[in-house]
């Protein structure tokens, strides 16, 4: 049986793959997208979304993501609830394997399988999460206005989470696990600056307190006597980093240090030509939903205009 061999190819389904979904369906392209195991990304564990252009009142993030969705639909994209197991970039078309043990074949392929935050693993986390456990200041700083927040990690990221809960929460409290953070000087010294900004060092989260419905409280282990502490507060933010989701592409792709996939400068365009990558598996800097918008739609005039050389 002859293989069927697709145009174009997304491999995921949060702000960035919808949006390459949505323009290449426009270009009559029919898209397949194989959502993955969380169709939606991150986006889906947010409750209100307030700083996407569009919606002044603000949206729950389910709801931006099914709106996404039905919009590349009635372009006919076509999406596989799948997963992708494995991935051959090494020669046009490309081959992907996904869940079942099929294949399928593609002359473009857009990556947007996105990030995740590290979180810690326990269960009081996961069970307030969206409802004062969140990581992404930037998301949800909004909702803390005259709060007191605590802001887990040692890095430039948590500096510059704590620092921006700053505009909102009336008292940040960074904890780290050690007795000095490994933020850049610049950024250690203007936390350190801030009045709004106390520090907790040498302290790990043992549980995340709460009545039920939200965050109440956080209980600190002490990592050299391991005495228990308990603070209350109304939300906690983690800051221990994002890790890309880009392990089917390793060793195939480019990829920088953390392991983002990299593309070339002003474009989508990775290093195996056909191949683009958007959103936060590529956007180490920003991570927001409207960023991933604006290089979904890049990816996908790219992809548009790669088919067009080809054919």
């Amino acid at each position: 049986m002859e293989k069927e061999i697709r145009d174009v190819v997304i491999i995921g389904t949060g702000p960035a793959g919808y949006t390459a979904a949505i323009y290449t369906g426009r270009a009559n392209l029919k898209p397949l997208v194989i959502e993955g195991h969380q169709p939606g990304g991150q986006l889906m564990i947010t409750t209100d979304i307030e700083n996407f252009p569009g919606f002044p009142e603000g949206i729950p993030g389910p709801e931006l993501m099914s709106r996404m969705r039905q919009q590349a639909e009635r372009f006919s994209a076509e999406f596989l609830f799948s997963s992708v197991t494995e991935a051959d970039v090494s020669r046009n078309p490309f081959c992907l394997t996904i869940d079942d043990g099929r294949e399928i074949f593609a002359r473009t392929l857009i990556v947007a399988t996105g990030a995740q935050a590290k979180w810690l693993g326990i269960e009081s986390e996961k069970q307030y999460r969206g409802r004062g456990v969140s990581a992404c200041a930037t998301c949800d700083g909004f909702f803390f206005k005259n709060c007191r927040v605590f802001v887990i990690g040692g890095g430039d990221t948590a500096m510059e989470e704590a620092l921006y809960l700053t505009k909102f929460a009336s008292e940040v409290v960074l904890v780290h696990r050690r007795d000095e953070f490994r933020a850049s000087k610049i950024m250690s010294l203007r936390a350190k600056k801030n009045p709004k900004i106390t520090t907790m060092l040498n302290e790990v989260v043992d549980e995340i307190l709460g009545d039920g419905m939200k965050v109440t409280g956080i209980r600190l282990k002490n990592v050299r006597s391991g005495a228990l502490t308990e603070h209350s507060c109304d939300g906690v933010f983690m800051a221990i980093g994002h890790e890309p989701n880009a392990e089917l592409f390793r060793g195939q792709l480019d990829m920088d240090d953390y392991g983002y996939i990299k593309t070339k400068s002003h474009s989508t365009e990775t290093s195996v030509v056909g191949v683009f990558a958007c959103g936060d598996v590529q956007d180490f800097i920003y991570r927001q939903a409207v960023t991933a918008v604006g290089t979904g739609c890049m990816a996908a005039v790219e992809a548009e205009r790669f088919l067009e050389s080809i054919r």
